[in-house]
């Protein structure tokens, strides 16, 4: 699963924050620690990386539940794209 997004510059440290305690809050659901990242030419661009999902459903019902609970919302510039991407022959796509 991918999240990417744009963070108001302004609030890069609120963001960094609640983004770190999302992930922490999510590492449970996933294989390997889910990590933060930036585009390398747009510092206010971000993606989170969550790997090895075993239940999508519920992993995405807790990232939208923690997600709101962490207000997350409060930095983001536009909208929040989440994406699920799976090797060829996953035919779970996860």
């Amino acid at each position: 699963m991918y999240v990417y997004y744009r963070i108001d510059p302004a609030q890069a440290a609120l963001a960094q924050s609640r983004i770190d305690a999302l992930l922490a809050a999510m590492a449970p659901h996933c294989g390997p620690p889910p990590r933060r990242m930036h585009r390398c030419d747009d510092a206010s661009t971000w993606m989170e990386t969550y790997l090895d999902i075993a239940d999508l459903g519920a992993f995405t019902d807790a990232l939208n539940t923690s997600w709101r609970a962490l207000d997350c919302a409060a930095f983001v510039v536009g909208e929040r794209h989440l994406e699920c991407f799976a090797p060829p022959g996953d035919e779970l796509g996860i």
